[in-house]
């Protein structure tokens, strides 16, 4: 096997010599420079496996060190060595393509872990892995592009956000980056934002103590906890309070977290990707999102295309959605007609892939035969094609759904996921008709 190399870059004496003997203990050899310029010496005529530099340097700092790398050594990991509590630098260098950064006086199992989830990206995946991995469907040049987006940002541990309508497959996304990235063998974590009621989000997200309040009868591991390693993904994080909004900005700044009820802090070792429908710019000048965790959290923006832009990928989608569907019910996936499947290109899907998988469900279970014709997919002409003299029923049917789900909101003190539940629909449902009827 070959060795690794790990180039350290630093005039710091004490420090270089800390971090040679710490990763040597660790197996690794090492190679030191002082300076920018003699950094980019070695660089040119040796090859390393991960460069660890510091940001400030006799002749130049991190940044233009690792701008010049990202040029010359694309392929090379590179961890920022930042002074302590200066998140604006960290963004920066993560925003420039750094893989990660460590913080001055360097912890050493923190140091541990950085070297190890980099000398990760050189892991071949296997077969079996690669089975396993979720895929992004399509072959139009959106998706081309999400997919190049993806495979890029997967290397780094820059926060991600995630934009696009709902029904999109924004989660989707989060997964693939996780499991394309040096943390695929740790837990992904999913949690709706907007589906934990506010009394209980500081026990949900850190976990508590025993005692610690009325219920706590045991100690309780929190969402951060469980996704120690991995990548915890905040869906619809615009639906934070502004208290939690405070306290998630301190935990990804300090990377620990405090169980309700503890008097001590726990270190954390979790990525973080977040999503929302929403726009979370207008959300901050508006004052309902904090400016400062708006920045951490959006250090690479990933946008998510709605399904009418990108009709050339419907038949292929269709398709699977059909196979996935009738394996699952244990039945032949039928076919479907050319009629069908024009219907389905000429319709605009508010609900986008998530409206597709619904439509296709019920022409499933519609269909005689092996074939889904046009009919069996109960498709009313999309709202830019509709007839004039349709909209007046439109809007009556409309105007009821307002008022049944305005009803259920004020009962519920606006507990969207109490209000799903009062209506007889699930909390997805709940707010997709939400954003349809302009209800956020």
């Amino acid at each position: 096997m070959t060795e690794t190399r790990i180039l350290l870059v630093d005039d710091e004496p004490d420090l270089l010599e800390l971090l040679t003997l710490t990763l040597r203990r660790m197996g690794h050899a090492t190679s030191t420079a002082a300076t920018v310029e003699e950094a980019k010496q070695q660089l040119r005529g040796e090859s390393f496996h991960l460069c660890l530099t510091d940001m400030r340097l006799p002749d130049g700092d991190g940044l233009q060190l690792l701008g010049w790398m990202q040029e010359h050594c694309p392929g090379l990991p590179v961890a920022i060595i930042t002074a302590h509590g200066n998140v604006e630098t960290a963004v920066q260098a993560l925003k420039g393509g750094a893989f990660d950064f460590v913080s001055k006086p360097v912890d050493i199992g923190d140091l541990r872990r950085l070297v190890s989830r980099a000398l990760k990206l050189r892991e071949q995946r296997t077969d079996t892995t690669m089975s396993r991995m979720v895929r992004l469907l399509g072959g139009s040049p959106v998706m081309h592009k999400l997919r190049e987006l993806v495979s890029r940002v997967a290397r780094s541990q820059a926060p991600v956000h995630i934009t696009g309508e709902s029904g999109t497959g924004k989660e989707l996304v989060a997964r693939l980056i996780h499991q394309s990235g040096p943390r695929m063998d740790g837990p992904f974590v999913p949690v709706n934002c907007g589906a934990i009621p506010a009394e209980l989000m500081e026990s949900e997200f850190f976990g508590h103590k025993r005692g610690s309040f009325t219920g706590a009868v045991n100690d309780k591991k929190g969402l951060f906890q469980a996704a120690e390693g991995g990548t915890l993904f905040l869906d619809e994080v615009a639906d934070l309070p502004l208290h939690m909004q405070v306290k998630l900005l301190r935990v990804i700044q300090e990377k620990s977290v405090r169980p309700v009820g503890e008097s001590q802090e726990q270190p954390v070792d979790v990525r973080i990707l977040s999503a929302t429908h929403r726009k979370l710019a207008e959300q901050v000048a508006a004052g309902q999102f904090r400016e400062d965790l708006y920045y951490r959290i959006n250090v690479i923006e990933l946008h998510v295309p709605p399904l009418r832009e990108r009709r050339e990928d419907i038949a292929e989608l269709a398709q699977a959605a059909l196979d996935r569907l009738a394996r699952r019910s244990g039945v032949t996936a039928p076919e479907i007609s050319e009629s069908a499947l024009a219907c389905l290109e000429s319709y605009d899907f508010p609900g986008n892939v998530r409206e597709l998988e619904n439509i296709l469900e019920r022409a499933l279970a519609l269909c005689v035969g092996e074939r889904i014709e046009a009919e069996d997919l109960q498709l009313r002409p999309s709202r830019a094609h509709r007839p004039e003299d349709a909209t007046e029923l439109d809007q009556q049917v409309e105007q009821l759904q307002r008022q049944a789900i305005e009803q259920a909101l004020e009962k519920t003190r606006h507990n969207k996921t109490a209000a799903a539940r009062l209506l007889g629909i699930t909390f997805r449902a709940l707010r997709y008709r939400m954003e349809k009827l302009g209800l956020e």
